[in-house]
């Protein structure tokens, strides 16, 4: 009976420090992996962004690129003059970019950014053709720089979504011509 007594309040402390060391093991595992999956989200955000900007950047080159090339078809068109013999060349140049930045963001993206994104290429690829169909362009060249520049505005939204990126609107169709950015005074 007396070696009970003794033993019992070893036994407690005993009980007492393996309880405690589990559940800093426990603790300690549960934080690591909320730190790696935190990680994780963060490398593959940084990923995400850049294939969103690259494929943005290539798309944007070759919507620039057609609509320079079809700046003598419309009225009022604030785009610079392209050769079209200049602009073919380029445009090749730029689908091979395209196309490869296309494969990071069905890679990475979600799928509401890939079907914004989506759209935004099919629009500027009908601008494009208009370009390559020079010296006879469509007739609705306006609604097809209106279409490209509205799916431009719809792939941003999805992918500042997809980003977690938040802030007003960056539309740029609706904003009206009038409405730009004072020049800076010196």
């Amino acid at each position: 009976m007396r070696l009970l007594e003794t033993m019992m309040p070893q036994v407690a402390a005993l009980i007492g420090v393996v309880v405690g060391t589990v559940g800093t093991i426990i603790a300690t595992t549960v934080a690591e992996r909320a730190r790696w999956r935190r990680n994780q989200m963060v490398r593959w955000d940084e990923r995400r962004l850049d294939a969103y900007a690259d494929f943005t950047r290539a798309v944007k080159e070759i919507h620039l690129l057609a609509l320079g090339m079809l700046s003598a078809h419309r009225p009022g068109a604030r785009t610079p003059a392209l050769d079209g013999e200049e602009g073919l060349t380029r445009l090749a140049e730029a689908d091979v970019r395209h196309t490869l930045t296309w494969e990071a963001v069905l890679l990475l993206g979600d799928e509401v950014t890939i079907r914004a994104a989506s759209a935004w290429r099919h629009a500027v690829r009908a601008l494009e053709q208009a370009a390559r169909s020079l010296p006879d362009p469509p007739n609705d060249l306006t609604e097809l720089v209106r279409r490209a520049d509205e799916t431009r505005d719809g792939f941003y939204r999805a992918a500042r979504g997809s980003l977690g990126v938040r802030g007003g609107s960056v539309d740029q169709v609706r904003r009206p011509a009038n409405n730009r950015v004072p020049a800076m005074r010196l």
